[in-house]
């Protein structure tokens, strides 16, 4: 699974958001896997959950305070930070074992 988007979002190459939306459900489900995964630490998962209550919260403080006039922008910053920093908190080799585990159908050609 190519993460490069992640990079080229910071980096605001116009065509990031495009490899965002077409990787999104691949990453929903490695957050997922993740998030249900018993190697993961208990803190990674919750930075994960605090940036999901954040996102569907209907009192966000990014937009009211810091950032008025934005809408929904601030809480999907805050979603995806807390995604980006929830998938550096989990140990490598378990984010790597589920990464094969997600692109192993496409290889096999099994949907």
């Amino acid at each position: 699974m190519n993460t490069r988007f992640v990079r080229d979002l910071a980096a605001r190459d116009p065509w990031a958001i495009f490899r965002l939306i077409a990787h999104a459900p691949n990453l929903v489900r490695l957050h997922w896997r993740l998030l249900r995964d018993p190697r993961v630490s208990w803190a990674a998962k919750a930075v994960l959950v605090a940036g999901v209550v954040y996102f569907v919260s209907p009192y966000q403080i990014i937009e009211d305070v810091v950032l008025p006039g934005l809408g929904w922008v601030g809480g999907v910053v805050v979603l995806l930070v807390a995604g980006q920093i929830f998938i550096r908190l989990c140990p490598p080799r378990v984010v790597e074992e589920h990464v094969r585990l997600l692109d192993a159908p496409a290889r096999d050609g099994r949907g």
